[in-house]
């Protein structure tokens, strides 16, 4: 019904991932509670219940609470691990008293994050870790060390890459001897950029689009060379969900009640149609609409629903 992904390692991987930001209660650095625990419980089993396999994490969400949040469901359920796959992020440091926010890819960093990474997981291994933002100052073949000596270690199974256009991918890979196997980026109804990079090019509304021309290229190359994409904001923020709320909305709710299904499900069945084989990304801690998700997988929208929804949405996304 979907592309297979298009990585050989993903091909029993399920169509959508579970993101983790959500889980491990505020962003003050507050200790854990039950409370957290059992929001977190709640939504990994109902992710399992709907096919997810692979849990998407990132060093810095809730300042390290949400691996541990994690981490402390798969320590009290030792048979957890093996239900699933562990994705985790670095490279972006917050503010502290020697230096400002900033983007970190140095060898030290990425391994003092991953050794950081694994111990809030309780886990020795994680299957793919991500390079979260694109740090100006990278340097290939430094990233290369360190991944090397992570995997040599067991620590880290593949290296992936967020937010990168494909000169950043063509770059990095120079200096790899594996191949990047994920980059994950901002797909939506509510960001068209991805989209907007191919259809306007050579045409005069190229000029209202000038953040989709980064994209040039994107796409293809993820396609070509294999690497999956994965589709972080996904759901739009919840901007599609009120059919009063816009034009947009109400195609998307017209379209979801023809399928019996919802709106989320709508958005992601968009984002699944497209043939780069994307990997919608959930990031919702209410279990109930990560039940709804599920159905993305059992509707398949066809062209004119497709194309539908994208001028509706793109009507109201431009300025």
């Amino acid at each position: 019904m979907f592309p297979l992904p298009l990585h050989t390692h993903f091909r029993d991987a399920s169509p959508l991932v579970y993101g983790c930001m959500a889980l491990g209660g505020d962003w003050n650095g507050g200790p854990l509670t039950e409370a957290d625990i059992a929001q977190a419980h709640a939504a990994v089993e109902t992710a399992l219940a709907i096919g997810v396999t692979l849990f998407d994490h990132a060093d810095i969400y809730r300042r390290g609470k949400a691996e541990a949040v994690f981490g402390e469901l798969l320590k009290r359920d030792a048979s957890l691990r093996a239900k699933l796959r562990l994705q985790s992020k670095c490279g972006i440091r917050f503010g502290d008293d020697t230096a400002p926010g900033r983007f970190d890819f140095s060898a030290e960093h990425i391994e003092r994050s991953v050794n950081g990474i694994l111990q809030r997981l309780g886990v020795e291994h994680i299957e793919i870790l991500l390079l979260h933002r694109p740090d100006p100052l990278m340097q290939p073949a430094e990233v290369a060390r360190a991944f090397g000596r992570l995997k040599a270690a067991g620590k880290v199974g593949h290296l992936g890459v967020s937010n990168m256009h494909a000169g950043q991918m063509r770059w990095l890979q120079s200096a790899l001897p594996e191949p990047l196997v994920v980059n994950q980026l901002e797909m939506s109804l509510a960001k068209l950029d991805f989209i907007d990079a191919g259809t306007t090019f050579n045409d005069p509304q190229a000029a209202t689009r000038p953040g989709a021309m980064a994209w040039a290229g994107t796409l293809e190359y993820a396609q070509q060379h294999g690497v999956q994409l994965q589709a972080w904001g996904s759901l739009a923020q919840g901007r599609f969900n009120d059919p009063a709320a816009s034009a947009a909305a109400k195609v998307v709710q017209e379209i979801a009640e023809a399928h019996a299904t919802t709106a989320n499900a709508v958005l992601l069945a968009w984002l699944l149609r497209h043939p780069a084989g994307i990997q919608p990304v959930i990031g919702s801690g209410n279990a109930q609409r990560i039940r709804a998700c599920g159905d993305a997988v059992k509707i398949q929208l066809s062209r004119e629903e497709w194309y539908r929804l994208y001028v509706a949405a793109r009507a109201q996304v431009l300025p």
